[in-house]
């Protein structure tokens, strides 16, 4: 801790022009090993837990527990990110960060894009970090949060009837998304909005009801539009907005106007698609008959008509002049290039 006002006063006032972040601190080596993990959080709704995915890098420590991480891998944009350690053995340690969980750990959560400089001092009763010290007055919006969060679990302790919790819930709802307002950083009222609205969390059924009326949630989704337009937070707090929105809307209001018109466009289209289809295969029908007739000639086209008039060969034979056996001979011919071997497929081929 020697150098620690030197540390300060270097970071804070002399290497502001160098576009990269500097975060350091110390940690208690003899509580925890000697390696720290910065992370960034994309989903504000993962906050818990260790994402290998996440991690986007780690350092060890000194001996006197120091650690520093530099660099210009975060991004120009706030973000939320972690510092955490833990003391998974190194042969369990990659499958622990990656089913996202151990036992023995402690993490920090932070606001902070890639010029920031902060430093997380050692801090007393097995606590990992305490106060911060930032040029981003942001950085320590959620640690703000928690400290308020803890207060609530003190009034709650001390409430025990069922009207005195209901009473509480109302109070501190309240209180919380006031709170993350008057921070005036949208990052932070996520994380207020996450734990209420957390389906796990008692305050979510006051959630869902405040949402019917409440402009408060329409703000906070226009507030991240405007201060981070392309985040993937943005994005995520519209879809959830939107969904919790459809949830408590009354049916009536889509139902009937959404099956009423789908019920006509479908049965529009089964018209529409019918009456095309029966011209088709009227279409088809005649010009396969032309082109049929066109193999035949002229003496076998006066035979077919006759034969599709059900006139038996003698008939034919009296009304073209000739003999039974030369309408016998027609016959067959018009059977060979029409493909038949009957009068019935003759006939089916052309009435149908």
């Amino acid at each position: 801790m020697r150098y620690f006002v030197i540390i300060v006063a270097f970071i804070l006032f002399g290497n502001n022009a160098v576009a990269q972040h500097n975060f350091n601190g110390h940690i208690d080596n003899e509580r925890w090993q000697n390696e720290v993990y910065l992370s960034v959080i994309e989903d504000y709704r993962a906050l818990e837990g260790i994402d290998d995915e996440q991690i986007i890098t780690k350092v060890m420590t000194d001996a006197d527990g120091f650690f520093q991480f530099t660099g210009n891998q975060l991004d120009i944009e706030q973000k939320i990110y972690k510092l955490h350690v833990d003391n998974c053995t190194a042969f369990n340690q990659g499958t622990n960060h990656f089913e996202g969980h151990c036992t023995d750990s402690k993490d920090i959560l932070f606001i902070a894009k890639s010029k920031d400089t902060i430093i997380f001092p050692l801090s007393f009763d097995a606590q990992m970090f305490c106060d911060i010290i930032s040029n981003n007055p942001q950085t320590a919006a959620f640690i703000k949060i928690d400290s308020l969060k803890e207060e609530m679990k003190f009034a709650y302790s001390e409430f025990r009837s069922k009207a005195n919790r209901k009473l509480n819930n109302r109070k501190w709802f309240k209180t919380l998304q006031n709170f993350g307002e008057n921070l005036n950083e949208p990052l932070a009222e996520l994380y207020i909005y996450s734990f209420l609205s957390d389906r796990g969390n008692q305050f979510h059924k006051y959630y869902l009801e405040d949402l019917k009326d409440n402009s408060y949630y329409i703000e906070l989704l226009e507030r991240l539009q405007n201060r981070y337009p392309n985040s993937t937070y943005t994005k995520q707090y519209e879809a959830e907005l939107n969904s919790d929105k459809f949830i408590v809307s009354p049916t009536k209001e889509t139902s009937t106007f959404n099956w009423t018109y789908i019920i006509i466009v479908l049965l529009t289209a089964s018209v529409i698609l019918n009456i095309w289809f029966f011209l088709s295969v009227k279409k088809k029908k005649v010009k396969q008959h032309t082109q049929a007739k066109k193999q035949l000639t002229k003496q076998e086209q006066n035979v077919l008509n006759f034969l599709l008039e059900d006139n038996t060969n003698k008939d034919i034979a009296d009304a073209l002049f000739v003999s039974v056996s030369t309408v016998k001979t027609h016959v067959n011919n018009v059977y060979r290039k029409l493909n038949v071997n009957s009068r019935d497929e003759l006939k089916s081929l052309f009435n149908n």
